[in-house]
């Protein structure tokens, strides 16, 4: 019997439901195994949050530093045949509870040698999250061999209006009953589905063999130009944020308070004013550096690591 290992970590159950939408059928499948580990950080991080905690897990997320995890409840010495790690993006890095596992000890044990695939649920943005997860995967010596990802369609400043009441209330309604639902479409979700079949006979076939050319065929990874040049510049300035508020302490640490607080003003300020400029920049940019461009999108579209 062929064994899948699933590890995720959910706060809305979002995830999950992508997750199941991909897999639910291959586990009635007789061949197949799925087991499902959901990580789980001491103590969990709140939801709905606070404006305050949404911001203060900032810092940690650009930082990649690590929280507390309790241990995988199954037996991480079984021989897998494909792991997937299903994740969301917080701060154009993966969310804290991932990036713990993937510095771990078990991790290495679980990872080591074996074939990966990525499910992200994102607003957006995940060219740059997922760079780090290939370089965490390459370190542990796991082979990356295949990428779905499924973002938030909505407008960007509509979408961050959406997403943000979705965090703050815990409830995934039409705000004010004018704008779209938040997060990722209950269809797109449901035609998740169209990717079990490839995972299927990847898991099922002697050696395993799995091809993002015909993931991305079916839609698996579409990378847009103008978030990918909006992303680089965007982390530069994260960078500098995170640093400047870890000087003053760890996470929940007081004495940070009034520089996260200063976070949250920039992050306003950047959606609602520096948003549609850096939007325009790129529409330029996209012309201007034509062909670099276009070997960027062809790079993030693909899971090798630059050197």
């Amino acid at each position: 019997m062929k064994k899948i290992l699933v590890i995720y970590y959910s706060q809305t159950g979002q995830l999950r439901n992508i997750v199941d939408s991909i897999l639910g059928p291959v586990e009635q499948n007789p061949e197949v195994s799925v087991i499902y580990e959901e990580l789980k950080p001491r103590p969990p991080y709140p939801f709905p949050w606070t404006a305050y905690q949404f911001c203060d897990v900032f810092p940690e997320s650009v930082a990649e530093a690590p929280c507390e995890l309790q241990p995988l409840s199954g037996n991480t010495d079984d021989d897998y045949d494909l792991i997937i790690i299903a994740y969301t993006v917080w701060y154009l890095s993966p969310s804290i509870p991932v990036t713990a596992f993937l510095q771990s000890l078990q991790a290495e044990k679980i990872l080591h040698g074996r074939p990966v695939v990525t499910i992200i649920g994102c607003r957006n943005m995940w060219l740059l999250a997922q760079e780090k997860v290939k370089q965490k995967l390459k370190k542990i010596g796991a082979h990356l061999t295949g990428n779905i990802v499924l973002r938030d369609r909505a407008n960007n400043l509509v979408g961050v209006l959406t997403i943000a009441v979705w965090m703050l209330t815990g409830k995934k309604d039409r705000f004010l009953k004018i704008f779209p639902n938040p997060g990722i479409s209950d269809q797109d979700i449901g035609e998740a589905g169209r990717f079990r079949e490839i995972i299927l006979e990847a898991v099922t076939a002697d050696p395993f063999l799995l091809s993002q050319t015909e993931l991305n065929a079916r839609g698996a990874v579409r990378v847009d130009p103008a978030l990918l040049i909006m992303e680089k510049r965007v982390s530069k300035v994260f960078k500098i944020w995170s640093d400047f508020i870890r000087k003053k302490g760890a996470a929940a640490d007081p004495q940070r308070s009034k520089r996260v607080r200063a976070f949250m003003v920039y992050l306003i300020a950047a959606v609602i004013v520096l948003a549609p400029l850096a939007a325009i920049l790129a529409s330029v940019l996209k012309i201007v550096m034509k062909d670099k461009i276009a070997a960027e999108v062809e790079y993030y579209s693909q899971n090798t690591l630059r050197e």
